[in-house]
């Protein structure tokens, strides 16, 4: 294997936004550094289902259904 190919992993500090912290090993920053997070699992839509709504952008679905609605498959 070759020697000095391999990032430098180290212990930092992880903050999230709720100020709960943790530490983990990562080769992001220096030793000891401290990452904040602006967005995280707690906090995020993404991750806490968030509003679950499904959006018409522009009417696209009844415009779609106005110009291909009447077509069928005829056999």
């Amino acid at each position: 294997m070759k020697k000095d190919i391999h990032p430098d992993y180290h212990m930092i500090t992880v903050k999230m936004t709720d100020g709960t912290e943790y530490q983990t090993r990562s080769t992001w920053g220096s030793e000891g550094d401290v990452m904040t997070l602006e967005i995280d699992p707690t906090a995020h839509p993404a991750w806490t289902g968030g509003q679950g709504r499904m959006l018409d952008a522009g009417g696209q679905v009844a415009k779609f259904n106005k110009r291909f609605g009447g077509l069928t498959l005829k056999r």
